[in-house]
């Protein structure tokens, strides 16, 4: 059987690199080499090929379509080899997968579960790194993000993992202290726990229907913390069921109302290129995971 002529392997880097992050310069910073040795390299490859691969701009490189074709294709070869290498290595085959996540889903939802997604991916090392206000993923400080928000908002949204119903949430000891609720309209005379100015309850507000306003004197940096002012009988807060599904059953939170709507979402941003094939297995894994704990969740392209 023969083999196909592989093209030059170092050219072929040369040009992932500058097409991945669209210079010669930031490519030979990457690669720690001389930005004319990335430019030798990409000649080399488009004389080997026939074709030109890129265009010089006074910015720095765009692709051709043959050059977006070329990039596609070799991109997920080399992603594929560094994956096999990794299978390999010796002493283990330990992975990191780099997780950046919103601090709310990180603690209640996502870290109680570590040790049982390690144990179904042999070999894969999980970091979490949990972050109240980002908005996209590089590829390196982290392979993933998971966010909170509403449609459109996230341009490197890959799907949407679940949007469950808001609801408020007290303390049982806050209710004792301060008498039950028996309408939406009697929240204008409670404590509130914001996690911004305010912006949330009022959408949350006029979703149910009511055209009350309301502002905060103290926000929280995430609901987490805002979850934990609730549980310490500090006010009332918004919440959602995978947050707080088990502090519900414990009791430790109770829900004062029975108004419920949807309002933003959780996330899935990936960056720009191929992803590892231990991306490709959380995916699948978080919403096999979500699916079966809660009701289905919605799985359109974001």
């Amino acid at each position: 059987m023969s083999i196909q002529r592989l093209p030059p392997l170092n050219a072929v880097r040369a040009f992932e690199a500058a097409a991945r992050l669209g210079s010669y310069v930031a490519a030979s910073k990457a690669l720690h080499v001389t930005q004319p040795a990335i430019g030798r390299h990409v000649k080399l490859l488009e004389d080997w090929l026939g074709v030109q691969l890129f265009e010089r701009t006074p910015r720095g490189v765009s692709l051709t379509p043959a050059g977006q074709r070329y990039y596609a294709k070799i991109s997920t070869a080399l992603q594929q080899i560094a994956d096999a290498g990794f299978e390999l290595a010796p002493g283990g085959t330990a992975r990191w997968l780099k997780i950046m996540v919103v601090p709310a889903f990180a603690k209640r939802w996502l870290m109680p579960r570590l040790e049982s997604l390690r144990q179904q991916r042999p070999g894969m090392k999980v970091a979490v790194e949990p972050n109240p206000t980002f908005t996209e993923v590089d590829g390196k400080t982290a392979d993933l993000g998971i966010v909170y928000g509403l449609p459109g908002i996230y341009s490197q949204c890959h799907s949407t993992l679940i949007r469950p119903t808001v609801f408020p949430v007290c303390s049982p000891s806050y209710l004792a202290e301060h008498g039950t609720l028996s309408s939406v309209e009697e929240l204008a005379r409670h404590k509130l726990i914001h996690v911004d100015d305010g912006e949330w309850w009022n959408l949350w507000l006029s979703t149910v229907g009511l055209s009350l306003r309301v502002s905060s004197d103290v926000l929280y940096v995430s609901n987490d913390h805002a979850l934990s002012m609730a549980e310490s009988g500090h006010g009332i807060a918004l919440a959602n069921a995978v947050l707080v599904k088990h502090q519900l059953a414990a009791g430790t939170l109770v829900r004062p109302l029975a108004e419920e709507v949807q309002l933003e979402s959780y996330q899935l941003l990936l960056p720009p290129g191929p992803v590892s094939a231990d991306v490709e297995w959380f995916e699948g894994w978080i919403r096999a995971a979500l699916q079966e704990e809660f009701a289905a969740p919605t799985h359109s392209a974001g």
